[in-house]
């Protein structure tokens, strides 16, 4: 199994446990505390830059979702670590949309590395 295959049986399933217990307590994130948020930011930053070192592969199938996937991890860490104040954005349509692409790019993802290979 390749890596591409590798990390879409893992990051798949993950974006989409994530993106649904984000959906089902959006609210848990409404007063949370700096600190929490920073170490969240770390912990997205170490991933994303752990995924990039992995996979920096820009071809034009669908393995390119992972490096962008990566890229955007390591973005938003160093955005959550550098500006922990911030206040998330508030449930509404257009995070709802945000959280169901990111369930079918899951979806997407774990249907490539487990039904299609």
């Amino acid at each position: 199994m390749d890596i591409s295959l590798q990390l879409a049986a893992i990051i798949g399933p993950v974006l989409m446990a994530v993106s649904l217990s984000e959906y089902l307590h959006y609210e848990i994130w409404k007063n949370v505390h700096p600190t929490l948020v920073q170490l969240n930011g770390l912990i997205f930053f170490t991933g994303g830059l752990i995924l990039v070192n992995l996979h920096n592969i820009w071809i034009a199938n669908w393995a390119v979702i992972i490096t962008v996937i990566s890229w955007l991890l390591l973005a938003a860490g160093l955005f959550r670590m550098f500006f922990p104040t911030n206040k998330q954005l508030p449930k509404s349509r257009g995070t709802d949309v945000f959280l169901l692409v990111l369930f079918l790019v899951g979806g997407f993802l774990s249907v490539e590395a487990y039904l299609m290979n």
